[in-house]
């Protein structure tokens, strides 16, 4: 093609300097919006199928993954520091209602009560107080030997003249208490062995049987009462008379209803007859008393379970338990007065305790041993002879576990609920 045939390209006249060259951009915003709406529209919903009919996603599980109509995930924002919750450090404070605290003191009032009495187990003497020679047979239930002697150890001058126990030195027995707790049916049993009971005592002749501890201490004594009753002793306990005083006065006074009055000057004590509060000095005196009383030792015998039973009712009340400061001083008041065998464990200590708080309830039957005599002559001077036939009928029924609920032929239940 020949250079006439050139279609010339026309150019655009040169702007001048005043010359403005105008754009318009309002077709480029307009487009510029159209354009952001449709990426911003959400894309159509996709065709139902052929013969089924769309169902919705179901609900997130709690604290899953939330998802929108669409079935799309939702980021949630990660929840703000301390749980989203008011107060300091985004928590807030739970309040102790007054219920919560009732609930709280509750339980620390139960703990200390359990607790109490372990930790004064652990304070007793213990002794051996295990019999040399044959022993019988284990019977039925758990049988214990309570003893009550006149030690004066540990007191004072000025303590021996309060409660008039005088100045003798040794030990000897003023009470002895077989507790028998039978396994199944039946009372537990508490049973006197008046202390002039005339027995043979092993390896020393026949004698009262106080001379059995005053010989040989707690082990001829059990060795003794084994032997004539054919009983196995399972457990022991001791208390003196200081200790005796003090467990009443950590109890603030024992109640006892007095049948007539007494008047004793080697107890040193002068009561009237009626129920009245004794403090630990008049208790002791009132056990001890004899001489007074015109059935002498079996009347003190007497005495002796009515007041043991009193001590564990007042012991077992409201007004002993609940404030902190009786129970613990009762407790270990008894604790530190008490000598306890080797064997003789708490669970027998608590067994024991139960059955002389039975005394005033009349859950346990407090008997003293079937009598032939009460003061025979002796050689050893005026002594109590068993009823050997009866005594020997009321052993074989605890050892063989025959249920007692009243008193056996030859034995009588005193009046122990005072």
């Amino acid at each position: 093609m020949s250079d006439d045939h050139a279609r010339p390209i026309p150019r655009r006249p040169a702007a001048s300097d005043d010359d403005v060259e105008v754009v318009d951009t309002r077709r480029r915003r307009a487009a510029g919006r159209k354009d952001s709406r449709a990426s911003a529209a959400p894309p159509p919903p996709p065709p139902p199928s052929s013969g089924r009919r769309s169902t919705p996603p179901p609900p997130p599980p709690p604290g899953g993954t939330r998802y929108d109509e669409l079935g799309r995930p939702v980021r949630s924002s990660p929840p703000p520091p301390g749980g989203g919750r008011g107060g300091r450090g985004g928590r807030r404070r739970r309040r102790v209602g007054p219920v919560r605290w009732v609930l709280l003191l509750l339980l620390a009032w139960v703990a200390f009560v359990l607790v109490t009495p372990v930790h004064a187990w652990t304070t007793v003497v213990r002794a051996d107080t295990a019999p040399a020679g044959e022993r019988p047979a284990d019977g039925d239930g758990h049988t214990y030997l309570l003893v009550g002697s006149d030690s004066r150890e540990g007191l004072t001058d000025e303590e021996r003249s309060e409660l008039g126990t005088g100045s003798a030195e040794g030990r000897r027995t003023d009470t002895i208490i077989l507790v028998h707790v039978p396994s199944g049916a039946g009372k537990a049993v508490l049973l006197s062995v008046p202390r002039d009971s005339y027995l043979p005592i092993p390896g020393n002749g026949s004698n009262k049987v106080n001379a059995a501890f005053a010989i040989g201490g707690p082990q001829l004594l059990v060795q003794t009462l084994e032997q004539s009753t054919g009983l196995r002793i399972d457990g022991y306990a001791e208390i003196g008379f200081g200790g005796f005083a003090r467990v009443v006065d950590s109890l603030g006074g024992v109640e006892i209803c007095v049948e007539t009055p007494i008047d004793d000057d080697k107890a040193h004590i002068t009561l009237d007859a009626g129920c009245q509060t004794l403090d630990g000095r008049t208790s002791l005196g009132y056990v001890r008393a004899r001489y007074s009383d015109p059935r002498g030792d079996i009347g003190r015998a007497e005495r002796q379970r009515q007041f043991l039973g009193a001590v564990m009712s007042q012991a077992a009340r409201p007004s002993t338990v609940l404030p902190p400061w009786r129970w613990w001083g009762f407790t270990h008041a008894g604790a530190s007065s008490v000598v306890v065998g080797e064997d003789t464990g708490l669970v027998d200590s608590a067994r024991l305790l139960q059955a002389l708080r039975g005394v005033s309830g009349g859950d346990t039957l407090s008997l003293v041993v079937p009598i032939a005599d009460a003061n025979a002559t002796t050689a050893a001077g005026s002594s109590v002879i068993w009823d050997e036939e009866q005594a020997r009928s009321l052993f074989t029924m605890l050892r063989d576990g025959t249920p007692v609920d009243a008193p056996p032929p030859g034995t009588t239940q005193d009046d122990a609920t005072g």
